[in-house]
């Protein structure tokens, strides 16, 4: 029973990552450019973080089997129609779908379990063998995505899914039990809310490079963001059964683990999602390679993950969290010193930084949020962290895509060659917008092709590094507040 339910958290958690080393591939074969590859990522992301709390809420009243089983369907199916994708708009439509099915089943498989395993050694066991099969899904991702991207084509980071979600589905169905149904009340109006805001947001983030900041969708939707996000919280804090527990981001001992939470996933997935690009179009390192270019990242976050909790058990959260957001600012900003000459072997000593850190935040997360609350708040509390979470990446995502983007195009313009037949503003939208000219093709155009194509490089990886080093200052802010405002809270349960 327990490899049935983690089959299908290990195609959720692994879906995660395995897209982003085939962005460049999808780019190119759906002549698309830098903004339609973030929505690849965002459009799963997005839906997932906005209704993560609506599926554990779901499988509360509806029954846990039962949602389970409906959200690896629609995961399984969402895989299918991403691979069958001919278009970037039914790719985005079919990550979605994806997204959905995610947010159905991870909850409910915790759930499950917690019900089946009652005591507590047997218990501690199964959610370990949990959370390891959650980790391994997020460090497999890229080093499965590289090789299946060379040998099979984008389409096979979806396909794979299909068997194994077919095969997940007909077990699931004759071993899992039903866990008996809770009395929660549903929540729409949050829900509403939440998908709202978010969805107004990234769209915002995301096209606002493009199209123009001044443009009347952008600005609508920055308005419906701020609408969205206001009335949710406003939802949120006058529910009978509210699905987010918004008086966490106010306890001194819940609130900065859940900001930290958020920080370095911002920064992670923010980073991941371009360094892939900066892989293949400036490295000119093959899908395989810039897969196992994230490997010492993903190998030192589980590594860590394990030392964090013994580091939690003596001396309390708030050190590890503490050294952890320190680690990841160091690597980013660490990461910005490197020119567009640099190979990876100079700054890939940086990936193990970063997984450092990364291991060093995310058990003292969980650890600080149920220390900070009692027991009847802890399925809420911990759901509302997970959302953050998820938030954060969504987020990390489409602000640094829009750093990047504007500081790309500022150095373009002021590097590009004069008389070289080519317009700045024509080479960034070849590069956000594609048209089949994206990042590896758009020197293509002018007359000195090869000279263009360096300096399209450089401003891109002017771009990344000025991300880099936004997100950084954002772990560096948030490191300050957890060390200052968790000191003597409850969360610290340590000291």
């Amino acid at each position: 029973m327990l490899l049935t339910l983690c089959s299908g958290l290990f195609m959720a958690m692994l879906d995660n990552l395995v897209v982003i080393t085939a962005l460049p591939a999808i780019g190119a074969e759906l002549r698309t450019g830098t903004a339609g590859l973030q929505w690849v990522v965002e459009g799963y992301a997005l839906v997932y973080a906005a209704l993560l709390l609506g599926g554990g809420a779901l499988g509360d009243r509806w029954g846990r089997k039962p949602v389970y089983l409906a959200g690896l369907a629609l995961f399984t199916g969402g895989s299918a129609l991403c691979a069958l994708a001919g278009s970037l708009g039914a790719l985005v439509a079919g990550r979605a779908v994806q997204g959905l099915g995610a947010a159905l089943l991870t909850p409910g498989s915790l759930a499950i379990v917690r019900h089946v395993f009652t005591g507590d050694a047997e218990r501690a066991r199964a959610i370990g063998v949990w959370s390891g099969v959650s980790g391994s899904g997020l460090a497999l991702g890229p080093v499965v995505g590289g090789p299946l991207v060379d040998h099979f084509g984008w389409a096979s980071v979806f396909w794979v899914n299909v068997p194994v979600g077919a095969a997940g589905l007909v077990l699931a169905f004759r071993v899992l039990p039903r866990v008996p149904r809770s009395a929660a009340r549903a929540d729409p109006a949050g829900q509403a809310t939440v998908a709202l805001g978010l969805g107004a947001l990234v769209y915002a983030l995301v096209e606002g490079p493009v199209r123009g900041w001044g443009d009347a969708r952008v600005a609508g939707a920055g308005a419906v963001a701020l609408l969205g996000l206001a009335a949710f919280a406003a939802v949120e804090r006058r529910a009978a059964a509210p699905m987010a527990d918004l008086r966490l981001l106010a306890d001194r001992g819940a609130g900065p683990a859940v900001w930290a939470g958020f920080a370095v996933s911002f920064g992670f997935f923010g980073l991941g999602t371009f360094l892939t690009l900066h892989f293949q179009y400036v490295l000119g390192l093959s899908p395989t390679e810039a897969g196992w270019a994230m490997a010492p990242c993903t190998l030192a976050t589980a590594v860590v993950s394990v030392v964090a909790g013994r580091l939690c058990a003596r001396h309390g959260p708030r050190p590890p969290l503490v050294a952890g957001l320190l680690l990841v600012a160091v690597a980013l900003a660490a990461f910005a010193g490197y020119g567009t000459d640099a190979r990876f072997a100079d700054f890939g000593w940086l990936m193990a930084v970063l997984g450092a850190g990364l291991g060093l935040v995310f058990t003292p997360v969980s650890v600080a949020v149920l220390g900070a609350v009692p027991p009847e708040r802890a399925g809420v509390a911990s759901a509302t962290a997970g959302m953050a979470r998820e938030v954060g990446g969504v987020a990390g995502v489409a602000v640094m895509g829009a750093v990047l983007t504007a500081r790309f195009e500022a150095v373009l313009r002021d590097r590009l060659p004069p008389g070289s037949g080519s317009d700045a503003t024509a080479l960034v939208h070849a590069v956000t917008a594609g048209g089949g000219r994206g990042l590896g093709r758009a020197g293509e155009a002018g007359a000195a092709g090869e000279r263009i194509g360096r300096v399209v490089n450089q401003s891109y990886v002017a771009g990344l590094h000025l991300a880099a080093l936004v997100s950084a200052g954002l772990l560096a802010g948030v490191a300050v507040v957890v060390l200052v405002v968790m000191r003597g809270s409850r969360g610290d349960i340590g000291g």
